[in-house]
């Protein structure tokens, strides 16, 4: 009997939808994800003998235009919904244990990366850059276990608002070394390339794609919530009172959806970072009406279409280790794609929150939590579509291998470590209710603002 790998396709992809969510609730109890299953579930199914197509972007270009384009959008609706998860305001202070993490973690693990890559692998300058950018930003899409819960939802500590924010924030920021890699394919010498990259590509991009980010985030959430003002308000009659609740319709998700594609669209038209722009939009909207059941509907909406290309996606992606994307790994390769996991993250994840409030349990989990995955690859294809790149198979293979460690290994530990560190808290903070009523109003106020 002979199957025809298109319908295959069709049922791996439907069984895969219909049993993820319970999947995922099962898995959480044995300390693994469902990443990890799916991509299995995709290198075995593409290793039978059912005549699959291949996926190797290393043999075909048309096979790196697709991730490009499939990663890029999950990667754009992940950060659409860490966006809008995060109610905590925008300031400086509320916000400061997540800027090191851009400033001084980012730039160190791209250094080391790019360093490891020319030294022991023997890359090109600009292939090595490429290599850095690509491994150096977290991702907000295999990172869902360590991120904040969605709107109305108690899981709101600081570890994983810090990681969800450093997710939403250093996608964009990882785009300007790659530019940088792909300014650099075939030159010998610093010169006037680079400051127009420090202009452009540095500055420019950056500023646009945060000032578009906010003015549609200002645009999208003054015209729901304005028009929700002037809209009929269904009355919720619960025992024995009555509350007005705004009417909402399943027409809302395809505002969401609209202001996602736009805010990306309209930054990359001025040539700004449409990644950064869709998160800074989310945040915005976010910090109008900032208790409104709008925001967890939009979450619900966004989340859906995340989780069904995530599907597809982890399937692709157990598909290209089937079809021989790590047949170019090295040993050197493989070390730097450790080193990574376990020294260089959690030294300059470490370096970056010394001076942060969170107890030292806190800050090792926002060090080593920094899991890898879409953005890496999408980063990678789109290098390889507007560049040509020496030793492009060497590249995918250490990408593909540093991911695939990742997944693994914090799909292990993220559960158990963000539940040690919240239960931490708890305890932390029974202790000090028992003995809150001992201490002076300052006093008490200081202890809060401690923990």
């Amino acid at each position: 009997m002979e199957f025809d790998p298109r319908i295959v396709m069709f049922v791996v992809f439907g069984a895969g939808l219909t049993l993820a969510v319970t999947l995922e609730r099962w898995l959480a109890r044995y300390w693994l994800s469902l990443p990890i299953l799916y991509i299995a579930v995709g290198f075995a199914v593409w290793s039978l003998p059912l005549g699959l197509p291949h996926f190797n972007p290393t043999v075909d270009g048309f096979d790196a235009i697709t991730l490009e384009y499939a990663t890029e959008f999950i990667v754009i609706a992940s950060l659409m919904a860490a966006g809008i998860a995060i109610d905590r305001p925008v300031s400086w202070v509320n916000w400061r244990q997540i800027w090191p993490l851009l400033v001084i973690a980012m730039p160190l693990t791209i250094g080391a990366v790019a360093l490891l890559g020319w030294w022991g692998l023997g890359l090109a300058p600009a292939s090595a850059i490429l290599l850095g950018a690509a491994l150096a930003p977290t991702d907000p899409v295999l990172a869902r276990s360590v991120q904040v819960g969605p709107p109305g939802e108690d899981q709101r500590h600081d570890v994983r608002f810090s990681l969800t924010v450093e997710a939403g924030l250093n996608d964009g920021f990882a785009f300007p070394f790659t530019y940088l890699a792909i300014a650099a394919v075939g030159m010998t010498a610093l010169g006037g390339w680079t400051l127009e990259w420090a202009a452009l590509d540095l500055g420019w991009r950056i500023v646009m794609g945060c000032a578009v980010g906010w003015a549609v985030g200002r645009i999208g959430s003054w015209y729901v919530f304005e028009r929700e003002a002037d809209s009929p308000m269904e009355e919720i009659d619960e025992a024995s009172e009555s509350t007005a609740q705004p009417s909402y319709s399943t027409s809302e998700g395809l505002i969401v959806l609209g202001t996602l594609l736009l805010a990306y669209g309209l930054a990359e038209l001025v040539e700004g970072y449409g990644f950064l722009a869709v998160f800074v939009g989310a945040v915005t909207a976010r910090q109008r009406e900032n208790r409104s059941r709008y925001h967890k509907i939009s979450h619900h909406f966004i989340d859906q279409i995340e989780q069904i290309v995530l599907v597809a996606v982890l399937f692709g992606f157990g598909a290209m280790l089937a079809s021989g994307v790590l047949s170019a790994l090295t040993w050197p390769a493989a070390l730097v794609g450790i080193a990574l996991i376990f020294i260089i993250r959690p030294i300059a994840g470490l370096l970056a929150e010394l001076n942060c409030d969170l107890p030292m349990v806190g800050k090792l989990a926002v060090a080593f939590l920094g899991v890898r995955g879409m953005g890496s690859i999408y980063y990678l294809a789109y290098g390889q579509n507007h560049a040509d790149f020496a030793q492009i198979e060497l590249l995918w293979a250490t990408v593909s291998f540093a991911i695939l460690l990742s997944i693994v290994v914090h799909g292990v530990v993220s559960g158990p470590l963000i539940r040690h560190v919240e239960n931490r808290r708890a305890h932390v903070h029974a202790g000090q209710d028992t003995s809150m009523e001992a201490l002076s109003p300052e006093a008490a106020t200081t202890a809060n603002k401690r923990e």
